[in-house]
């Protein structure tokens, strides 16, 4: 199955992956629903609309500054340096990922799709200021001030600039994600449920296209009944071994 999986990677002349959360939980990140639990008496779904923030924004912060203190924490895994090998191999074209934890582009990957936004950038509620505060270098500042973060162009409050539940993915983003699905003449899925929409039909439009689909997933998952090859197993152990036999076919 690797091998077979690795030759079509090679072949391939457009490629892109499609990741979810089960390629982050390798490095320590919790799938969002395995936050229940974790913090205080809420659940994550309750936290992560619009209308809770409206009602509580003190509350949201609360939590999405757990979240970031918890996540900046965490390290890319094989698998997230795999990607960014094949992306300076030329064979990927791009990751679009439904994860919000910036640990593709901490391993290197360049053309990162966020479907779901960035957990380290804010955004403001009433004008366009967006700030990256890893990029910034004010992520530690902001951890520690109590206060509700405002915008420092209008002085509105900010808000994380991740996609709620309710809340419709940015337009321009989507867009870009279904154009690289349809160019793709292959797709990589790693760690994602696939039951997400409209995110889940990114590894559907490739297929009815034309292109092969490659599962790599510790159980199988609603991408499966599509997937041309479905390997089982640790995102992390399966990319390493996969990129072994890459390597091998490109040198020799």
């Amino acid at each position: 199955m690797l091998e077979e999986a690795a030759k079509l990677m090679v072949k391939s002349r457009f490629a892109i992956a499609f990741t979810g959360a089960g390629i982050s939980a390798e490095s320590g990140v919790p799938t969002f629903r395995g936050f229940n639990g974790l913090w205080k008496k809420h659940r994550p779904e309750e936290l992560a609309t619009p209308e809770a923030f409206e009602k509580d924004p003190h509350l949201v912060w609360s939590f999405y500054k757990w979240r970031m203190d918890l996540i900046r924490k965490a390290k890319p895994n094989p698998a997230h340096y795999a990607l960014a090998e094949l992306e300076r191999m030329g064979i990927l074209k791009a990751v679009v990922t439904q994860n919000v934890d910036d640990l593709h582009r901490e391993a290197g990957s360049r053309n990162v799709v966020e479907l779901h936004g960035n957990i380290f950038r804010v955004r403001c509620t009433s004008c366009s200021y967006k700030e990256n505060l890893k990029e910034s270098g004010r992520l530690e500042a902001f951890l520690a001030e109590r206060n509700l973060p405002k915008c420092p162009r209008c002085g509105s409050l900010l808000r994380p600039d991740v996609v709620w539940f309710g809340e419709p993915l940015p337009r321009k983003v989507l867009e870009e994600a279904f154009k690289l699905a349809e160019t793709a003449d292959l797709v990589l899925v790693i760690g994602t449920s696939g039951v997400v929409y409209p995110a889940a039909y990114i590894p559907q439009i490739v297929k009815e296209h034309g292109g092969k689909v490659i599962e790599v997933n510790t159980e199988r998952s609603g991408i499966t009944p599509i997937a041309d090859l479905f390997i089982r197993g640790r995102a992390g152990e399966v990319m390493g071994r996969l990129m072994e036999k890459v390597r091998v076919m490109l040198n020799g």
